[in-house]
């Protein structure tokens, strides 16, 4: 299983249609060095649309590419293409750079319009994914029955988009089910958070047999936006999953650089890291002057500090057990988590 990060595409509808060269640099090496190696990025409405329909963003498509390029022997990196925009010149380009994917997306219902653009993809030497836009408007089986097709025209991996953030999990479940078991490629979900089941909805597609989850930094994306990236990875490795994923180099990364290049946008974050981990680790915020305290008097990372104190104790922590070094012999020490020489 693993996350698709899509905050450079889907999230760019945050600041218009796109993010610029800058931030779409540092969300790259962000994502890399967090080790989230499948990216999709680009113009939100896709490669081509730039110039087939208005779609003006900060960088034109080869821009883009340009940013990217020293990247793609690093991740698997990607762009989305409408159907209708899926052009021998378009297509060709993303060939030219050496992109790993093109996504085609249609609506739930097109598929029979998109088998072509499949094709073209393949027939490029790229790795071809699908989206199902909308996917909610047609029946779990009626939605199975088109991914048959759609795999018979050489695609590689369907995605299950709710683009309007409107299934629950139990659908969900239902819809995911369905597809894997008339499919032989990857089922993937996007699941949009508006009415807040964005995380519920990636556990219950992974329940039901999905192995690739979109996700946004930060949840950004259109609308409500997408699955938070960083709440994604805590969830799943909540269950012993994803255990890949650095998240706390990516919690870092948001700290440190993301959220701070998002303030100029305004861009509210509606889970902080911080809360992420008091959540990962069963911590109380009640204690959260506590842990900052031992956290800056033992100069180590305060995210780590919870987590591990967290394992022993989660229902009124204090600091004896937070301050003992590594010469105690106490088995109920955080010596025993490598904590202290390991920060």
């Amino acid at each position: 299983m693993k996350l698709m990060d899509c905050t450079l595409r889907d999230g760019g509808n945050v600041v218009g249609r796109g993010f610029d060269a800058e931030l779409t640099k540092m969300m790259i090496e962000g994502l890399i060095a967090s080790n989230i190696t499948v990216i999709e990025m680009g113009n939100c409405t896709g490669i081509g649309s730039y110039e087939a329909s208005g779609s003006i963003a900060p960088c034109t498509d080869v821009e883009y590419l340009e940013v990217v390029k020293p990247y793609l022997d690093k991740a698997e990196i990607g762009m989305f293409v409408g159907w209708k925009n899926a052009t021998d010149k378009n297509v060709n380009l993303a060939k030219e750079y050496g992109l790993n994917f093109l996504r085609v997306g249609a609506n739930a219902g097109d598929g029979k319009m998109a088998c072509d653009a499949v094709k073209k993809v393949k027939e490029a030497g790229m790795v071809c994914r699908y989206s199902l836009m909308k996917a909610y408007v047609l029946s779990a089986e009626e939605l199975a029955d088109e991914a048959v097709m759609l795999e018979a025209c050489g695609l590689d991996e369907i995605t299950i988009m709710d683009s309007a953030g409107t299934m629950t999990p139990d659908q969900v479940s239902e819809y995911v089910k369905a597809m894997v078991g008339k499919v032989k490629i990857p089922v993937a979900f996007h699941g949009h958070n508006n009415l807040g089941l964005s995380v519920a909805n990636a556990l219950a597609a992974e329940e039901a047999g999905a192995t690739v989850f979109d996700c946004g930094l930060l949840g950004m994306a259109r609308s409500a936006g997408n699955c938070a990236t960083e709440l994604a990875a805590a969830a799943f490795q909540r269950r012993g999953m994803l255990q890949d994923v650095d998240l706390l180099k990516l919690l870092e990364f948001e700290d440190k650089e993301l959220i701070p290049a998002m303030e100029k946008y305004n861009y509210h974050v509606a889970v902080k890291p911080f809360d992420l981990i008091l959540g990962l680790g069963g911590a109380h915020s009640s204690f959260t002057k506590l842990f900052e305290e031992v956290a800056e008097e033992k100069n180590v990372n305060l995210y780590k500090l919870i987590l591990e104190v967290s394992k022993i104790n989660q229902k009124n922590p204090d600091r004896d057990p937070m301050e003992r070094d590594g010469n105690t012999d106490d088995q109920c020490g955080l010596n025993n988590y490598n904590f202290w020489n390991d920060h």
